[in-house]
């Protein structure tokens, strides 16, 4: 009994530092954003004469590897948005009944890895979701954004925070 309830305070903690790992992923992103939004409105000023880099020099300098101070990322490595599909067949109803993190987990699960909302959004079609807004896309992502069992891999990109019990450690 006391190893058990040692397990599920250990367990408690591990989802909390989960949590907190998840929200500082979540603001670096953020700050990555800002930053190059920052540089970027800097430089579309009349500060180009002064020989400070280009658009393109700090979009090719943030796609460094981390590893590498001068070797851009290949175009390839460079996530392609997949596209939104205007004539998705309904499949079948496996989602009529359940909420967007339920369907979407079910689909993260299946897949074995991030998917972008566009790609989320044409498999809950699919799977027969019915979307009541105006713009699913963003429903989508905003209810993962809201929910700590997903986390944002890049943008519009989602994952499960935890594939499954066996792989925590």
């Amino acid at each position: 009994m006391h190893l058990a309830a040692r397990l599920r305070e250990l367990e408690a903690e591990a989802d909390s530092v989960r949590a907190e790992l998840a929200e500082m992923d979540n603001l670096a992103s953020q700050t990555e954003a800002a930053i190059y939004r920052l540089l970027s409105s800097v430089l579309n000023s009349s500060n180009l004469s002064l020989g400070l880099p280009s658009d393109a020099e700090l979009e090719a300098a943030m796609r460094q590897s981390p590893g590498s101070a001068r070797s851009p990322l290949p175009m390839e490595r460079r996530q392609q948005i997949p596209v939104v599909r205007s004539n998705v067949e309904v499949l079948s109803d496996r989602f009529m009944d359940r909420t967007i993190p339920q369907a979407v987990t079910l689909l993260l699960r299946e897949e074995g890895g991030p998917l972008h909302v566009n790609e989320l959004y044409n498999r809950l079609l699919e799977g027969g979701f019915k979307f009541t807004g105006q713009n699913p896309t963003i429903s989508i992502a905003v209810s993962l954004n809201r929910n700590t069992r997903f986390r944002k891999v890049a943008p519009g990109t989602f994952d499960l925070v935890m594939r499954d019990a066996s792989k925590a450690s």
